[in-house]
């Protein structure tokens, strides 16, 4: 919370108990939820709380550092219909999803840390980055 604070005063923006609440809803869990779950969560809370606050709050959060979006993009799951191995080049700009193959990824063990965890039926890498299409159009800046 003393980060969140720190972060929202040097940028100037307001604490509200809204954005208070959700950072500390979203600080307390351990389960990567979505923010649907962090809205259903705080509901009975905070009321008047909105899914789009929430989203709001939770992209902000991302800008700042204090928190990672697994996935595409924080807009909702994707699917994938490629079903064979392979990996994925996410462009955090526009969100496109590129697939590809690596026999050097699909070579790396699995860590034992991975195996504490249970039993690993299936592998993917994620790398993140901005794609070339992004690049050529100079969306360089940031993370989108």
């Amino acid at each position: 919370m003393a980060e969140f604070s720190r972060l929202a005063r040097e940028r100037g923006l307001r604490l509200t108990h809204q954005r208070l609440e959700v950072f500390a809803e979203i600080a307390r869990r351990e389960d990567h939820p979505t923010a649907e779950a962090v809205y259903r969560a705080m509901r009975e809370r905070v009321p008047t709380v909105s899914l789009d606050t929430v989203y709001r709050t939770l992209r902000l959060l991302h800008d700042w550092g204090l928190l990672d979006i697994l996935g595409a993009r924080a807009e909702g799951v994707r699917f994938d219909p490629q079903v064979e191995p392979h990996h994925h080049f996410v462009c955090t700009r526009c969100g496109h999803i590129y697939d590809f193959t690596s026999a050097e990824l699909d070579a790396l063990a699995i860590p034992a840390a991975a195996r504490e965890l249970g039993e690993v039926s299936a592998q993917r890498v994620e790398v993140r980055g901005i794609c070339r299409a992004c690049e050529q159009r100079g969306e360089t800046a940031g993370e989108g």
